[in-house]
């Protein structure tokens, strides 16, 4: 892969459908946890290692048909997040090391994959942007079943969405950690700002 790749209509519309339903009334769904880039924007985020990968389909099951499609098999921590915006909703420029929370000194993942799941029709802005230290290496328009993988060590953003209507994506940062770092990974867990008793146990692992 130089950069980025994708592939369209890779999902049956049904499924599509029923994905976008069931992660708008999750109900960890809620002003997003991310850090101040995400601007504006909606979701949760569920980490995981390849070991609480059954966890998360169990407690998601509606996650799984993405996840058996896109988890790269050298990988071993995953964090994946739906990830909502909305007309005056942007991301700023960010490499993502989501899982640094928990391992201060993690370098970027190996890759991110990205399922557009819902798209404005006239859409205006929410373009991702891709780069590296030198210069821009993409601009992709999101497109309803498009599926994108990008390397993780690009620098990206968001421009702000400028179109009524909601951009909602299924977002997978995947890393392959030493054994070392893996040990402070979670096996599973949910990070949300919902008020739920289960959501502010957030770096710790959720169990029943």
């Amino acid at each position: 892969m130089r950069y980025y790749q994708h592939q369209s209509n890779v999902f049956p519309t049904a499924y599509l459908s029923e994905l976008r339903g069931e992660i708008l009334a999750c109900p960890y769904f809620a002003t997003n946890n991310l850090n101040r880039d995400f601007v504006g924007t909606k979701g949760f985020s569920v980490v995981f290692q390849r070991s609480g990968q059954p966890e998360v389909e169990r407690r998601f099951p509606y996650f799984k048909p993405y996840l058996d499609l896109v988890l790269q098999p050298q990988c071993n921590a995953f964090y994946l997040n739906p990830l909502l915006l909305k007309s005056g909703s942007r991301v700023d420029p960010h490499i993502d090391r989501s899982l640094r929370s928990y391992c201060k000194t993690i370098e970027p993942p190996l890759l991110v994959s990205v399922l557009y799941v819902q798209v404005p029709p006239q859409l205006q802005g929410g373009e991702l942007v891709l780069r590296t230290s030198r210069q821009q290496v993409g601009q992709i328009k999101p497109e309803v079943n498009r599926l994108l993988y990008f390397q993780g060590d690009l620098m990206h953003s968001v421009n702000a969405l400028q179109t009524i209507g909601d951009r909602l994506s299924l977002v997978c940062e995947q890393y392959c950690l030493s054994k070392k770092e893996l040990q402070q990974i979670p096996p599973f867990t949910v990070e949300s700002r919902a008020h739920l008793p289960a959501a502010r146990r957030s770096k710790r692992s959720l169990q029943d």
